[in-house]
This record gives C-alpha cells, structure tokens and sequence, in this order.
C-alpha cells in the first residue's frame, strides 16, 4: 500500500502556541498535585518513601513511569526509525532486564532495607564504608541517567520551538532543570510518584493510540508497515528489517553490542531509583503486586515501540528525523504530527516532556536520599541526627544535583538518549549488582569484597567510558560531523574502542569482589547472614527501621 511521506521539516513542526499551551496546563497540574500531597511531609519516611502510603498497583504504574523513561520514547522510537531491528534490541534489552531484577533482586532489597540500597548493602557489613561506597556508586548512576533524560529535554523543546542554536537548547535545558528541582524540593517522593503516575497512565494511553493509528493506516498488516518503512529508507531500506545495520558492521561492533547487552539486562538490578520504590508500599505482598502491574504495564508499552518506530521509519522517513532539530530523538514527535498534525503533536510533545520531568525527579529524590541518609545521617554524624536534619540536607542536595544535572545535559545534547541510558545501565551493573547479589547470597561475602567490588566496578566503568567514542573522536564517515559529546573533531583520546564499557567492567566488578572478600581480614558473619536470608526471604522485620 502508499502513504503520504512526510515533508522535510521547517524550522519548527506544529503550532508552538498549542504546544506550550499543552506544556503549561501539564506542569501547572502537576504542580497543584505536587504541593497537595506536600502537605504530609512531616518525617524523613514520608520524604523518602512517601510514608509507605502507596498500593501496589499504583506503585507499580509509579515504577513503569519510572522505568519508561525518555529513552524508552524517544530515544528508541528514533533508534528503531534509523536502526531498525538493531534499534529494536534495546526494547527487547530494557524489557529483559526488568525480568532480571524482578527474579535476583526486587523483592529480597525491599524485605531488607529501609530507605536506600545501601540499607541492604550495608546490613551485614561495616556501616560508614560501605554506605559511603553505595552512596557514590548511586550518585554516579544518577549523574548518567540524567544525562541522558536532561539532553532528551533539549532536543525535544529545540524541535517544537524550532531552537536550532546550542545556546536557545541550553535555556531550554536550564528551565526544565529548574522544574525538576521545584517538584523534588516541595513534594518529595510523595509528589514524586503521583507525578509518575499521571505521567506513566498518558504514556501508555498515547503510545497506545499512536500504534493504534499507525497500524490502522496499514490494514493491521505488519509486514505492510515494514515495507514501508524499507522503502522510505532508500538504498539502505533493506538492513532495517535484518539485523547488523548499526551493530553487524564488523566485528568491533558486534562485540560493542555484546557489551551494550550485558549492560542492559543486568543493569537494571542495580539502578537505586528503580529499586527504591519498593520502599513505598507498606508490605511485601503489595510490592510483589507492583511487580505484577508493572511487568505488564512496561511490556505492552514495549511491543508498542516496535510499532512506532517502524511507523516513524515509514511515515516519516530515517532522513528527515536525522535532520530534525533533536536528531533521531525526534522520531516520536514528528511521527505524531504526521498521524494528527498539531494537536496530536502537542499532547504526545507534552507527554515526553512529562517523561523527562517526572524521571528526573525520581532520580534527583534518589539522589538525595542517598546523600542526605547514607553520608550526612550516617557516615557524617555516626547516626546522630534527627530527621528534621536529615530532610533539610536532602533538599540541599537536590539544588546541587539540579545545578551538575543541568550542566551535565547542556554537554550531552544531541545524542541518542537510550544509548545514554544504556551507559547509565553500565555503571549500575558494574558498580551495584555484583555487591547486591553477593551481600544476598554469599555467607562469606565481606567489607573489603564490597569495597573492592563497588569502587574497582565504578572507577573502571567511568574511565572506560571517558577515554570511549561516546566523549571523543567518534565522526562521521559522511558528513564529517563529531558524534561525540565533544564536538571538535580534532580532539581525540578515545584509546578504548568499545561504546559501552560493560563486558569489561561488569565481569572485571564481579572479579574484585571475590578477590576483595577473599583477601579481606576481616572475617564474615554468619549469624547477621542467617537474620538478613531469613528477612529477605520471607519478610519478617521488615517494617521495622534497620538501625545498627
């Protein structure tokens, strides 16, 4: 079948009066939300995990909002558009994960802890290091995390406005930085997850009448529609329906997809983020009912990417979504104008910028959590402070996170966000899981295993990724344009030719945390091991404050 192919775009889609009318009457609700449910913030519980005041099914639609992040919509929505099937591994990979950390991890972290990871890390093992240890390690996912939701921010504004200069999607950078630290410093994680709620519920419903729409233009055929996204990419078309168009290049590019693929599916058991909402519910039975609602809620969403992107590919074609302001992490946007024209375009624009929004804020109260109860309250003053200190800090330590995350996006705009995401993934697995699972698991696991685990995973993940293509010296072969987040191509000390550091640093995390625990003087616990199994497993003092 034909469709009308989309014309290249002008200096902006749409109707920018419709769309920040619709950006408006978000934030603004939001906002009202977000200083209602401020009202009970009365102790650090209710700060932190929203006084466990939520059910399981509405923690688990907080957990998919969560979890689909801007990289989950627009990022790989605009990787399946130009990649095709090489961009369709990271829904299969984000969706894998999930299942990961929901089997080793979820419901073992949530019996254990209290506030953070570094609750269960550090329940066995010598308090100040060790929360000092997950306290960083946390800070670090955050940082990339936001890196990556903060750029999405930028290129999605830049294309609705037409902001084609770096400066005009530096403000634009700034203004949401500054939104995000407005919600976190008012509503904590109560306003947090209502936020993520809201947001997660107009996610799915507008994904779902996209695909709907999409595969209503092709007769319900799919072959149909990857026709016509073949078609639509010309001389190259065909490579989107096989794999290898971005990651079967050569043989360096297959063993950067192996990397990438670790990191997704053991990263998301160890994002403190993710983890952290299952602090929120009041017992273990509702958690595992969030993991049910969540499982389906992040899986349908995911089989609707597939579509999208297509779709987008299709619609729109792979050239004109790379020339959009925004690059490929325009490909939802522009797709939804061509289905509904502007005010489709403003609500799925206004509902990627909620993403962004409501992502952000759950990393920064993370963030903040970690900093404020793992290294003020207990490694600062040994335990000794009371919760109206301990909240105080963490809303200091927002502002200062909002002010690295927004400095942080300025320098990342312009690359893909899931690709992003998936470095966020990479420090997470190296840096948290290996300890997470060996602190659950092993009777002899101790301190010096988990220093040398989390701060040998951390440090090697940071510099892999620092002297990579991501930050320098990636070009490309065409036009001759920087693909790094340095854009002056005569700079170059990428010296590791990998992408994604993560079949390095991951295995190299796990390594050091059996060499650390084996070298270690210090002799293990079997008696804290017995008590932390018997929690985990099966819940019993779980509500009570874990206080050594």
């Amino acid at each position: 079948m034909s469709v009308q192919t989309a014309a290249a775009p002008t200096t902006q889609i749409g109707e920018p009066a419709v769309n920040i009318a619709i950006f408006a009457a978000f934030v603004l609700v939001t906002l009202v939300i977000v200083f209602r449910a401020s009202r009970n913030n009365r102790t650090a519980a209710d700060y932190y995990a929203a006084g466990r005041s939520f059910t399981g099914p509405q923690n688990g639609t907080a957990i998919a909002g969560d979890y689909l992040s801007a990289a989950s919509f627009l990022g790989i929505t605009g990787a399946i558009a130009v990649n095709g099937y090489d961009g369709f591994l990271y829904s299969i990979g984000f969706l894998v994960a999930w299942l990961v950390a929901l089997l080793l991890v979820a419901e073992l972290l949530r019996n254990t802890g209290k506030f953070t990871m570094a609750d269960v890390l550090s329940f066995r093992l010598k308090q100040r290091p060790v929360r000092m240890a997950a306290a960083l390690a946390t800070l670090a996912v955050v940082f990339f995390y936001l890196l990556a939701q903060m750029a999405g921010a930028g290129g999605l504004v830049a294309l609705l406005l037409g902001i084609e200069g770096v400066a005009g999607q530096s403000i634009v950078i700034a203004v949401v930085g500054a939104l995000m630290i407005l919600y976190v410093l008012i509503g904590g994680m109560k306003g947090t997850t209502w936020v993520q709620i809201i947001k997660a519920v107009l996610l799915i419903a507008g994904a779902a009448v996209m695909t709907a729409w999409v595969l209503t233009l092709y007769g319900f055929n799919l072959s149909d529609l990857l026709q016509g996204a073949v078609d639509m990419g010309g001389d190259g078309g065909a490579a989107l329906i096989e794999p290898g168009k971005q990651y079967g290049i050569s043989a360096l590019t297959r063993l950067d997809f192996l990397s990438l693929a670790l990191a997704l599916v053991l990263g998301t058991a160890g994002l403190p983020h993710v983890l952290m909402r299952f602090y929120t519910v009041p017992t273990a039975k509702e958690a595992r009912r969030s993991v049910v609602w969540a499982i389906w809620l992040i899986g349908v969403f995911y089989l609707f990417t597939l579509v999208l992107g297509y779709g987008a590919g299709a619609l729109v074609g792979p050239d004109v979504i790379k020339a959009a302001p925004g690059g490929v992490n325009s490909a939802a946007p522009l797709l939804a104008f061509e289905l509904g024209g502007p005010l489709l375009l403003g609500f799925i624009s206004a509902v990627a910028f909620a993403t962004i929004l409501a992502v952000v804020a759950g990393l920064t109260i993370t963030a903040a959590a970690s900093f404020a109860h793992d290294i003020y309250a207990s490694v600062i003053k040994h335990g000794e402070v009371n919760p109206d200190g301990e909240v105080r800090v963490a809303r200091i330590t927002v502002l200062a996170i909002g002010i690295l995350a927004i400095a942080g996006g300025i320098f990342a705009n312009g690359q893909n966000i899931a690709f992003l995401v998936a470095l966020a993934f990479a420090v997470a697995a190296s840096a948290n899981l290996p300890t997470i699972l060996y602190s659950l698991f092993w009777k002899r696991f101790n301190t010096s295993g988990a220093l040398w685990s989390m701060y040998g995973g951390l440090i090697s993940c940071v510099v892999l990724i620092a002297f990579s293509p991501v930050v320098s010296g990636k070009v490309d072969p065409v036009t001759g344009a920087s693909l790094s987040m340095i854009k002056d191509t005569s700079i170059d000390f990428a010296f590791i030719p990998l992408s994604n550091p993560g079949i390095i640093s991951i295995p190299l995390a796990f390594l050091l945390g059996i060499v650390g625990t084996l070298l270690g003087k210090e002799e293990a616990n079997p008696e804290k091991f017995a008590e932390m199994e018997v929690r985990s497993l099966t819940g019993a003092g779980s509500e009570k404050a874990v206080v050594h």
